[in-house]
């Protein structure tokens, strides 16, 4: 036991403990000469580690064995369906709807819903197929870490972390502005302005601090009723859209319409980037697979039900909140109370506002625990300290993860503008799915022993001609009213899909339920991706590069070197296993007198 105990890094240890070896037990750093021995080492952990690909066996197996407990298989379609809607539906459309209609799109702000959402359903195609072969709940992260190796699945696993902490700040600072309308005050009225600070940071929020901890507390200790309470809330918060519709059309001035799209075709897709936003949550829903009875049934039908829901109720909202009042008077704070208040209709706004409560209430809820379940299993791989990893033996909970990601989402909402957390949280999301994407058609088309070296070579040379013709189509949209850079990009973007359908044959044919239209939807969902990347603003790339280079440093400094004493742990320890069953063989064999065959371990 004491062997596995170094392995697991302490994640069965009991309370909430702080001693050096819960957060780095790995060899490398049991003292400083062994740290200085491995940072000497980095070259050769680099080429050992960063193209190192995990397996579907070890994630669905061996992965799952590192935790105490087993998740129950307890969900099917109904219940994923329903999780998924009541994960994304408030954190978008009572958040970001009024923002863009009011200062990028106008009216148009249903088409930028619409590119959204069609670029979101092409992921989720993507994601179902992933959460159907390897149903764990380590998401994204899991499957990245499979075909495109440890160190592209780091670099993902610190912007999904991102996106978390992100929307959550993003989604407390709205509950204050609606709270503030159901009080009967303006939504920045709770708020602390500080004159001195730069305006994007210096309107302080201590409401949302306090909605964060309440979460925390529910996340921690009151998950035993999640399904039942998230079913619940759903539907409340369906009947309050249906509301929303149809008070909202009886107050309809198609005047409003006039003019439909005030900024151009530029601003519906540079909205649509920020829009993408309000599809957020459904990737959570792929974290449910291991809990899922019959994940090829169930997966497919929740995922794909619930954005087609989400997707006809987010345009059908925009269209009502446009015809109500001027694109030009929207509150981009709380957009519909506002707008009811101003049809004469000012009763309303409090069913309103307490319904985007409501829901904004359980989409943290949600994001919390889907936060917490990917960080614990990114934490087993142990590329993060396995403290995080620990689950309460008392609430069955990961407690460690829980309170550390809403205690960051805390400081971030407490200082950071709504429009600054949106544009940073669309590139995350953007740049995971493009990812995930691009693991897709390596998954298909590249499999070790199977692709030949020709076939491999073919591949790459595809998937460079895909993102870099993506590239730019995104970057002269960006900088270019022109057509010529489209008549270039867009021939290349054919020729590299074009070229894997025709001369890359597949490797890996799905077991149990595959992307429809391989290579062509992947692709379309890789260039569409990077396409709304070419709409976000400088500053947020800015932003994202400091992150992604701090991920960089903590990945060659601490992840690399832990990654690699623990892959190496277990491989020592699995050979040992081996060794042990062979044996056993041999002794078994030596009673009926079976000649002895010579072992070797790796």
């Amino acid at each position: 036991m004491g062997g596995e105990d170094a392995i697991h890094g302490g994640v069965r240890r009991r309370g909430l403990t702080f001693r050096r070896n819960d957060f780095f037990p790995e060899e490398s750093f049991k003292s400083w000469e062994n740290y200085a021995r491995a940072i000497m080492d980095t070259p050769w952990r680099l080429k050992d580690r960063v193209l190192s690909r995990s397996e579907d066996h070890t994630e669905i197996v061996e992965m799952k064995a590192r935790s105490s407990h087993e998740m129950k298989k307890t969900l099917n379609w109904w219940d994923l369906m329903w999780f998924g809607i009541g994960a994304v539906i408030g954190s978008g459309i009572f958040v970001l709807t009024g923002l863009e209609a009011r200062t990028e799109v106008g009216p148009a702000v249903v088409l930028s819903y619409v590119v959204s959402g069609v670029s979101a359903l092409f992921s989720v195609f993507c994601y179902t197929e992933f959460a159907v072969e390897i149903p764990v709940a380590g998401g994204s992260f899991a499957y990245l870490r499979v075909e495109l190796g440890e160190f592209v699945a780091f670099i993902a696993a610190g912007n999904i972390l991102l996106e978390y902490v992100v929307s959550g700040a993003a989604v407390a600072r709205s509950w204050t502005s609606y709270f503030a309308t159901l009080c009967g005050h303006h939504p920045d009225d709770f708020r602390i302005v500080v004159h001195k600070m730069n305006p994007d940071y210096g309107h302080l929020d201590p409401i949302s601090i306090g909605v964060l901890i309440a979460i925390t507390i529910l996340a921690v200790y009151s998950t035993k009723g999640s399904s039942i309470f998230n079913f619940i809330a759903t539907i409340f918060h369906l009947i309050v859209i249906a509301f929303i519709i149809i008070a909202g059309l009886t107050k309809a001035n198609t005047e409003n319409y006039t003019p439909f799209m005030p900024f151009g075709v530029r601003g519906v897709f540079k909205a649509s980037a920020v829009l993408f936003f309000a599809y957020v949550g459904f990737d959570a829903v792929s974290t449910m697979a291991e809990e899922t009875k019959n994940p090829a049934r169930d997966i497919p039908i929740g995922l794909v039900g619930s954005m087609v829901i989400t997707t006809f109720a987010y345009c059908s909202l925009a269209v009502t909140l446009c015809l109500m009042q001027s694109y030009t008077d929207i509150d981009p704070d709380a957009p519909y109370s506002v707008a009811f208040s101003a049809v004469g209709m000012d009763w309303a706004k409090y069913i309103v506002a307490f319904g985007a409560l409501k829901g904004m209430t359980t989409v943290l809820l949600v994001s919390a625990v889907g936060q917490a379940r990917y960080l614990t299993h990114i934490a087993r791989t142990h590329m993060m300290p396995p403290w995080f990893a620990h689950v309460d033996e008392k609430t069955g909970t990961p407690v460690n993860a829980t309170i550390s990601m809403l205690a960051a989402t805390a400081v971030i909402a407490f200082f950071t503008n709504l429009n600054i957390l949106s544009n940073l949280l669309s590139i995350s999301t953007l740049f995971i799915f493009m990812l995930v994407a691009v693991a897709l058609l390596v998954r298909r088309y590249y499999s070790s022993g199977v692709t030949t070296k020709g076939n491999k070579v073919k591949l790459i040379l595809c998937l460079v001609l895909i993102l870099g013709s993506s590239c730019g189509i995104s970057g002269y949209w960006a900088i270019s009213d022109g057509w010529i850079g489209y008549a270039v990009f867009v021939p290349l973007w054919i020729l590299g899909t074009g070229g894997l359908w025709l001369c890359v044959p597949q490797a890996k044919q799905p077991k149990l339920w595959g992307v429809p239209l391989v290579p062509w939807l992947p692709s379309l969902s890789i260039a569409i991706n990077i396409f709304l990347l070419g709409s976000i603003d400088k500053d947020s790339f800015i932003r994202f590069g400091v992150w992604t280079g701090f991920l960089l440093v903590y990945y060659v400094l601490l992840g690399l070197h832990a990654s690699y004493d623990t892959a190496k742990g277990f491989e020592s320890q699995k050979s040992s296993v081996d060794v042990d069953k062979h044996w056993n063989k041999v002794e078994e064999g030596a009673k009926g007198e079976v000649p002895l065959t010579p072992v070797t371990t790796h």
